[in-house]
């Protein structure tokens, strides 16, 4: 998953979602309270999809999934600009410390609260400090300022077309396809999430096929995979680049990166932008930037439920699922199952489409981009 925050496009309540989302990060890697931090985001995720601003929090309240103590908080942004809870937190230097350390790829809250209280708290302290570090987030560290921007729709297509194109030399049989915000439509992304099935593997075999290896390796032999996070027989964890370009003749010597927006910047999809020096002719060029990738093998007869299931978004997941069991079913990234008066679920049912699930469960088909709740 993502640590980049999505842009809200036309929001009229932003102020109110930023603050939110702020609460939310803080209550997940700080006081690792996972419920709280649902609470919140829920709650921005609503205000942001709602056309026209909030005047109140009771307005707020009539909205399904604010309560008592979000409408609070947003009588108190309201009257004020700010929230004191969130002005505390932000005065906290062990806090701050935290939730920066938890944007490092790899660094979760308590692998941030284990350095913080070891006084490393800042992106030259990790540097200075990389033996604490394991693998993953050395890598994260070492393409912190890449990993914190998003990536456009324009070259998602061109990182998924890349990608495609290694897995089908390696099999033309293999069936892929990209997850998460991209097939609903977003105009940028975190990371590509590549979902991948081939028709000779289902799960009813003992073994799996080494099928994601071979893969890439030819990624990383045409030079598309960078560097390796984890690499099993069912999840690679990455990460890729854009070749560059014929006419880019200047080396990554000497280029120089923008750091991301701060808080009070304006952030931008494309994010920073990573400049390297003038060629001969005088020209600037920008230097690739380095994108995570996530590659995951599923049996063929699990496929298209694990399509909807990777697709999202996380609140249509769980409408999804509460609605199985409404009719009679069990639902998840697996299979989808009836359950009988026992309560045990039965078999998996077979299904060949996206659109078999939404039959099977009597759910009116929605397409990705209809799935943003």
């Amino acid at each position: 998953m993502s640590k980049r925050k999505a842009p809200q496009g036309d929001n009229p309540n932003k102020d109110i979602c930023d603050i939110l989302i702020e609460l939310a990060a803080n209550e997940r890697n700080v006081n690792r309270n996972i419920h709280k931090s649902n609470v919140y985001r829920k709650a921005a995720s609503i205000l942001s999809k709602h056309p026209t601003r909030v005047t109140s929090g009771a307005e707020a309240k009539t909205l399904n999934g604010i309560g008592t103590q979000i409408a609070k908080k947003i009588n108190e942004i309201l009257s004020t600009g700010k929230l004191a809870k969130l002005d505390k937190i932000r005065a906290s230097e062990s806090s701050q410390a935290i939730i920066f350390l938890t944007e490092v790829s790899g660094i979760g809250p308590a692998a941030a609260r284990k350095l913080a209280d070891e006084g490393i708290t800042t992106l030259d302290d990790l540097k200075k400090n990389e033996e604490k570090l394991n693998h993953h987030q050395k890598i994260g560290v070492k393409h912190f300022f890449d990993f914190q921007q998003r990536i456009p729709r324009s070259e998602m297509v061109q990182l998924q077309d890349i990608a495609f194109s290694h897995i089908h030399s390696v099999d033309p049989q293999f069936i892929a396809t990209v997850c998460g915000s991209f097939r609903r439509g977003a105009v940028s992304s975190g990371d590509i999430d590549i979902l991948l099935g081939h028709p000779t593997y289902s799960s009813v075999d003992t073994k799996k096929p080494p099928y994601i290896k071979s893969i890439v390796k030819t990624m990383e032999e045409a030079g598309f995979v960078t560097d390796s996070l984890s690499l099993g027989e069912s999840k690679f964890m990455g990460v890729c680049v854009l070749p560059p370009t014929k006419t880019e003749a200047a080396t990554d010597e000497g280029a120089a990166c923008v750091p991301p927006p701060t808080k009070t910047e304006a952030a931008t999809d494309e994010g920073a932008a990573c400049v390297l020096p003038p060629t001969k002719t005088g020209e600037a060029k920008e230097k690739p930037v380095h994108r995570r990738i996530d590659i995951r093998l599923v049996p063929i007869d699990q496929y298209f439920v694990g399509l909807l299931y990777f697709t999202g978004s996380d609140m249509f997941n769980k409408t999804m699922r509460s609605h199985a069991l409404d009719q009679g079913f069990t639902l998840n990234e697996y299979s989808v199952r009836p359950v009988g008066d026992t309560g045990v679920p039965g078999e998996a049912i077979p299904v060949t489409s996206e659109e078999e699930v939404f039959d099977i469960l009597n759910y009116p088909f929605k397409k990705p981009e209809e799935r943003n709740l």
